[in-house]
C-alpha cells in the first residue's frame, strides 16, 4: 500500500506541474507569439507569391502591348511596300490583315494581363496590409512578455517574501528577543560584578604593598641618620637626650 501510495503522490505531482505549466501565461504568451510568427512566415510566402504573379502579369501585358504596336508597325510597313510597287498589292493587303488580326489579338491580351494585373496587385496590397498588421502584433505582444516576465518575477519574489512572513511566529520571535534581553543584561551584571571584585582585591594588594612600602622607608631613614651622625662624630645618645 505504501508504493501504490507513493506512487500515486509522484503522478499527482506530475498532472499538478502540467496544469501550472498550462496555466502559466507567460509560456502561453510565448506559445502563441511562435505561432503567430509562424502564420507571419506563411503570409510572407504567400504575398511573395501574389506579388511575382502581379509582376509576370504586368511584364507579360506590357510584352503583348509592344508586340500589338510591332504588328501594326509591320501591316504599316508592307502597305507603304505595296505603295511603292516592291510588293503585289493583294498580298500585301493578306500580310496586312493578318498582322492587324495578331495586333487586336495582342491588344486583347495585353488588356487582359493588365486588367488581371490590377487585380492581382490589389490582391497584393490587402495581403500587405494584413502582413503589416501580423507583424505590429508581433511586436507588441513581444514588448508585452518582457513586462509580463518582469511583472511574474516580481510576484514570485513577493510570493516568497509574504511566504516566509507567514512563516514567522511573532509572539515566539517577541518571546525569544526577550529571552535574549534578558540573557545580556544578566552577562552584563555578572561581568560588572567580577569587574568590582577586581578591583577591591587591586585595592587591598595596593594597601598592603604601601604600608610596607612606608616601613621599609622609615627604617632606611633612620639608618641613614645614625650614619650621618657618626660621620659627624655626633653620639646617638645625644639623640636621644635632644628627643
Amino acid at each position: 500500500m505504501g508504493i501504490f501510495s507513493r506512487i500515486f503522490k509522484v503522478v499527482q505531482a506530475e498532472t499538478h506541474s502540467v496544469v501550472d505549466q498550462l496555466e502559466d501565461p507567460i509560456k502561453m504568451t510565448e506559445q502563441g507569439i511562435r505561432d503567430l510568427k509562424k502564420d507571419l512566415a506563411g503570409a510572407m510566402k504567400s504575398l511573395a507569391e501574389v506579388k511575382a504573379i502581379a509582376i509576370r502579369m504586368r511584364k507579360d501585358g506590357e510584352d503583348q502591348k509592344k508586340l500589338a504596336s510591332d504588328y501594326e508597325r509591320k501591316a504599316m510597313m508592307l502597305l507603304q511596300r505595296a505603295q511603292q510597287g516592291s510588293l503585289d498589292p493583294g498580298e500585301a493587303d493578306r500580310l496586312a490583315t493578318e498582322a492587324l488580326t495578331r495586333k487586336e489579338e495582342s491588344t486583347q491580351r495585353s488588356n487582359e494581363l493588365l486588367t488581371n494585373h490590377e487585380q492581382q496587385q490589389k490582391l497584393a496590397d490587402s495581403l500587405q496590409v494584413k502582413v503589416n498588421k501580423l507583424r505590429q502584433a508581433i511586436n507588441k505582444y513581444e514588448n508585452e512578455l518582457i513586462t509580463l516576465r518582469a511583472r511574474a518575477r516580481t510576484a514570485e519574489s513577493m510570493k516568497k517574501i509574504n511566504k516566509q512572513m507567514s512563516q514567522v511566529d511573532a509572539s515566539s520571535t517577541v518571546a525569544m528577543l526577550e529571552k535574549m534581553k534578558n540573557k545580556v543584561t544578566e552577562e552584563e551584571s555578572l561581568a560588572e560584578a567580577y569587574g568590582d571584585l577586581a578591583s577591591q582585591a587591586a585595592t587591598t594588594d595596593e594597601e598592603i604593598d604601601r604600608a610596607l612600602s612606608d616601613v621599609n622607608t622609615t627604617a632606611a631613614a633612620k639608618d641613614s641618620l645614625a650614619a650621618l651622625k657618626a660621620k659627624m662624630g655626633m653620639s646617638g645618645g645625644s639623640e636621644s637626650s635632644g628627643s
